[in-house]
């Protein structure tokens, strides 16, 4: 499995996969009794959270703001201000039939368990299962990842963006679904391989 160099990646189609239509943003209890009945019963979700970055430095870290989500056709967005989400969120992370699949998970099971008091279990990282796969000795992030297994480019303008900041923008919004989003896109391309190449993270 060949990792793409950088002028490589930058001449691939943009992942463009979900529409804004796709993905939905749970703000209410009505919005978190719909994720939890969508996802609830999935075997696997894409994952992978935001965190309003730090400018200073000492600055300590408020915790993640926004939590992800995602099936293979929609994605759904849990801002960590309101009560209902983080609850939802809480209670999808912590099912232990749900594989939660993403990037560097280590970082977040340790930021959700200490700021939000959620601890995700049944967990895959495909950073290390994309190393262990392709032979290279470093861990693959998403970007890396994404042109790999499906020769796209992941957009990451929205990156360093102020996610502490509400309501979010579009971009944002999107970059957020796509991040997870393509985690269970290239789980389902790799199928099998992913289960040889790594133990689930916990």
């Amino acid at each position: 499995m060949h990792r793409p160099s950088k002028e490589e990646i930058r001449a691939y189609p943009l992942y463009t996969k979900l529409n804004l239509t796709d993905i939905k943003l749970v703000e209410n209890e009505a919005d978190a009794n719909e994720a939890l009945t969508a996802l609830n019963n999935e075997a696997r979700l894409g994952f992978d959270t935001e965190t309003k970055p730090t400018f200073r430095k000492g600055q300590v870290s408020a915790g993640p703001t926004l939590i992800q989500l995602s099936t293979s056709s929609k994605a759904y967005l849990f801002p960590t201000r309101f009560d209902a989400a983080v609850a939802a969120a809480r209670s999808i992370l912590s099912n232990t039939n749900i594989t939660k699949i993403g990037f560097g998970i280590r970082d977040d099971i340790k930021e959700l368990r200490n700021k939000l008091d959620i601890d995700i279990v049944n967990t895959l990282d495909l950073s290390i299962a994309l190393k262990n796969l392709s032979g290279e000795k470093n861990s693959i992030g998403a970007r890396a990842a994404v042109a790999m297994v499906l020769k796209l480019r992941l957009g990451k303008g929205a990156q360093t963006s102020n996610w502490g900041a509400y309501p979010l923008q579009t971009s944002q919004i999107q970059y957020a679904a796509n991040d997870a989003h393509s985690a269970i896109c290239i789980a389902e391309k790799l199928g099998d391989l992913l289960q040889e190449a790594t133990p689930p993270a916990d």
